[in-house]
């Protein structure tokens, strides 16, 4: 079923397999996703895609300078009769792409944080909630940071995963060319529902998880909090918090789940590693002298401590 899902993505996004991957784990936990990466790598493409062949409803909010909480979460508006009703706004989605999310202030970045841990939105006075299944899928170009808001660490926390796009290979940009400049565009199909997902979502959370795996991922987490836990020296300035064994725990549950597996093992813990940590830490300006960045930081962790 999930062979089928990513087939119909691969039929418009060239590439990028491990990010289709890690962006399809994150919604079967239900969780959000932060995708990096320079402009023209088909992170918008991607996100459309994966809205349109799981037949849920996208939205889109181009994050900017003067964009106002009020744009993302709806207002209140007369209606005919005279009456206040509330207008909901484009984050009332089951994919929300939030793209160039770190353009906007701080003011507008915070309204989406209810939205992203509760699954609902407050606004003049009343809670309304947010369709099921709900996804934020939020971009952000990690080259031009002029005039740019770098997210705060608490709505950091609140992604699954951060998601690094690369460059394609040479034969991949050839098939991109060759797909975008000839013909009609592919059409993305749907071959999934919002009940598909939900259920696949519970399947997941149902997979037993042995003890000795909880225990590594904590483990992994808490090695974090020692400034010296890479060579022994000062290289973590914040560790992650038990956010992060939560979504360890989840993420190696979808690994495994992906992989046939009937319980995550610690080599599912590895693999999702990077992705769940490396947006959690806090390095010194020694990591950064010592030429570190927070892949190789994690990488090195989970070496030494899986």
């Amino acid at each position: 079923m999930i062979a089928q899902l990513r087939a119909e993505i691969e039929k418009t996004v060239v590439g990028q397999k491990e990010a289709i991957d890690l962006v399809i784990m994150a919604m079967l936990c239900n969780g959000h996703a932060l995708l990096v990466g320079v402009p023209g790598l088909a992170k918008t493409t991607l996100v459309k895609s994966l809205a349109q062949a799981s037949g849920l409803q996208f939205g889109r909010i181009q994050f900017t300078p003067d964009l106002m909480p009020s744009d993302v979460l709806g207002t209140e508006m007369l209606n005919a009769d005279r009456q206040l009703v509330f207008q909901k706004g484009p984050l009332f989605a089951q994919v929300l792409l939030a793209d160039e999310i770190n353009r906007t202030p701080p003011k507008t970045q915070s309204a989406l944080l209810e939205a992203m841990q509760e699954r609902s939105v407050t606004a003049m006075g009343k809670t309304e909630l947010l369709p099921k299944p709900f996804f934020v899928l939020a971009t952000q170009n990690p080259v031009e940071q002029e005039g740019t808001y770098p997210l705060p660490e608490a709505q950091l926390d609140r992604f699954l995963f951060l998601i690094e796009l690369g460059y394609p290979t040479r034969e991949e940009e050839v098939a991109i060319v060759q797909r975008t400049t000839t013909g009609a565009q592919h059409q993305t199909q749907a071959v999934w529902t919002a009940n598909d997902w939900l259920n696949l979502q519970q399947e997941v959370a149902d997979l037993p998880v042995p003890p000795a795996v909880v225990e590594a991922a904590v483990g992994l987490v808490q090695a974090t909090r020692s400034p010296l836990a890479v060579e022994d020296k000062p290289y973590i300035q914040w560790g992650a918090g038990p956010r992060a064994s939560q979504a360890l725990v989840q993420a190696a549950k979808a690994h495994a789940y992906l992989n046939g597996k009937s319980a995550p093992d610690k080599e599912d813990v590895a693999a999702v590693a990077v992705p769940v940590m490396r947006h959690r830490l806090v390095l010194t300006y020694q990591a950064t002298a010592d030429g570190w960045n927070d892949r190789t930081l994690v990488e090195a962790l989970v070496k030494k401590y899986l």
